[in-house]
């Protein structure tokens, strides 16, 4: 699927308004979601979903930002060059609490800032990437890293579902080298959900953003090109739909003693209740029993909730 090279953050048409006071900013109306981007080819099969995603969404009234982090040359190492002039205890530094500050007192660098103020203004964030060694390349790991930085992003006191990005969704759209059997919980690689859990639980879901279901393109470069083009129309149907969609669930932050001296641990109460039933909470949270399925690729319905012995209006709720 050749495509030309593109260079830089790729933007719709949509302006900014000029508002009465000289400042800028968009429409009220106007819907923003940003793609983090991450290959090194225009040619390649992630391109063609970014492309897809872009088209989309343009047609449902968003504004689309494209962060392509290789064009943009981004930087993925997280050092003391991330903040201007002087840093608190140059002796040793400690990138999450020199940043803090930084942040907090307008001394991030210019890239790290502008790529806060795109997280900002979307509503939904896409990331797409090809898995690399069962993560992100380190490209978007980096953005991560340096992007999603303490006070920003995320505080002890704003964490979870309680977090700062909680009235957002984001998402992950992948592609694998693996064929989905190999991913499977009997599978060489392993539960793909298992893969999932600290991309989604530990960096999305801690940021407070409503994680939505995955979009597992599998294994396109082992694919015909008539699978190809099915994987991508699909990925299109599932666009048209996405924002209506429900959230990946997960562990409330309420079910736990959210101090030091409980150890942030789940409340006594809420283990014991949960004592009698057959399945974890989450992926994560399985307190030695089996896994929810699919906890961390679809969305569960009422007929897992009774499945696991859940009660609709129990204490024991998911986010």
């Amino acid at each position: 699927m050749p495509r030309p090279p593109r260079r830089g953050p790729i933007r719709s048409s949509a302006k900014p308004v000029s508002c009465a006071d000289g400042s800028s900013r968009r429409s009220m109306a106007q819907k923003i979601a940003l793609i983090v981007y991450a290959h090194q080819s225009p040619a390649s099969f992630n391109a063609a979903a970014r492309d897809v995603a872009l088209q989309e969404l343009k047609l449902q009234g968003y504004e689309v930002v494209v962060s392509d982090l290789y064009a943009m040359n981004f930087k993925a190492s997280a050092t003391r060059d991330d903040i201007i002039g002087d840093v608190r205890n140059s002796e040793h530094f400690q990138y999450g609490e020199e940043t803090l500050h930084a942040g907090m007192e307008g001394r991030l660098s210019e890239d790290i800032v502008a790529e806060q103020r795109k997280v900002t203004e979307a509503e939904l964030i896409i990331f797409q990437f090809p898995l690399y060694w069962f993560s992100f390349p380190a490209v978007m790991k980096g953005w991560i890293d340096r992007v999603l930085s303490q006070g920003f992003a995320f505080s002890l006191e704003k964490m979870y579902d309680n977090g700062i990005f909680k009235d957002k969704k984001a998402m992950l759209s992948f592609t694998t080298g693996a064929a989905p059997t190999m991913f499977q919980p009997d599978g060489i690689n392993g539960d793909i959900n298992v893969t999932l859990w600290p991309l989604q639980n530990g960096i999305l879901h801690f940021c407070g953003f409503q994680v939505l279901a995955p979009q597992i393109f599998w294994s396109p470069a082992h694919s015909p090109p008539a699978a190809r083009a099915a994987m991508l129309e699909g990925w299109r149907t599932r666009l048209k739909g996405l924002l209506a969609e429900n959230p990946l669930t997960f562990a409330r932050c309420e079910l736990f003693d959210l101090s030091f001296q409980g150890g942030f641990l789940l409340r006594p109460e809420v283990k014991e209740e949960l004592a009698t039933q057959p399945l974890g909470i989450s992926t994560g949270h399985h307190l030695g029993k089996p896994l929810p399925p699919d906890n961390q690729t679809r969305v569960a319905t009422a007929e897992d909730e009774r499945g696991n012995g859940k009660k609709a209006c129990g204490s024991i709720r998911t986010v």
